[in-house]
């Protein structure tokens, strides 16, 4: 199960993993405690989800089922234009076994800082690159010039 803390403090988002199905059981808007995904000390509020196939969870809906609402916007649709409805699929605000991602808000903060726990990790300019620009790299430093090897620009996506 992934999960997604959001520190309101700093406006930042930081992202964690477990293979054990936690908060099972609970509801949009409760409170839990993070200490099971390695933030001691920390709360938080439950404000959103999704299941495995990727649908929203919705907190009008009750349980854990799937089901089509009728909906003008908000959770799983934005409408583009003013009065615009569509039916569209929601889970429920019951966490389950299925549930893929869970979204965190934190309400009480630990002793330790979250970006030094859940912070990224420095990445290396050549893991950025492709495997084109990794082969252009090696072929141009092999031919004797490692000054073009490492002049060596981004692809433009």
């Amino acid at each position: 199960m992934k999960f997604v803390v959001s520190d309101p403090k700093s406006g930042k988002a930081y992202s964690a993993q477990s293979e054990a199905a936690l908060f099972v059981g609970k509801k949009l808007g409760d409170t839990v405690g993070l200490d099971e995904i390695g933030l001691t000390g920390f709360e938080a509020k439950i404000t959103g989800g999704s299941g495995n196939q990727g649908f929203p969870m919705h907190p009008s809906v009750v349980g854990t089922i799937r089901k089509k609402i009728f909906t003008s916007g908000g959770i799983g649709f934005k409408s583009d234009k003013k009065g615009m409805k569509r039916r569209i699929s929601v889970l429920g605000s019951q966490i389950t076994k299925d549930t893929s991602q869970v979204n965190l808000t934190v309400t009480k903060v630990g002793a330790v800082d979250m970006a030094e726990l859940l912070g990224k990790k420095e990445v290396k300019p050549e893991d950025q690159m492709t495997a084109k620009e990794r082969m252009i790299k090696k072929s141009l430093e092999q031919a004797g010039s490692a000054e073009l090897g490492s002049g060596v620009k981004k692809a433009k996506h």
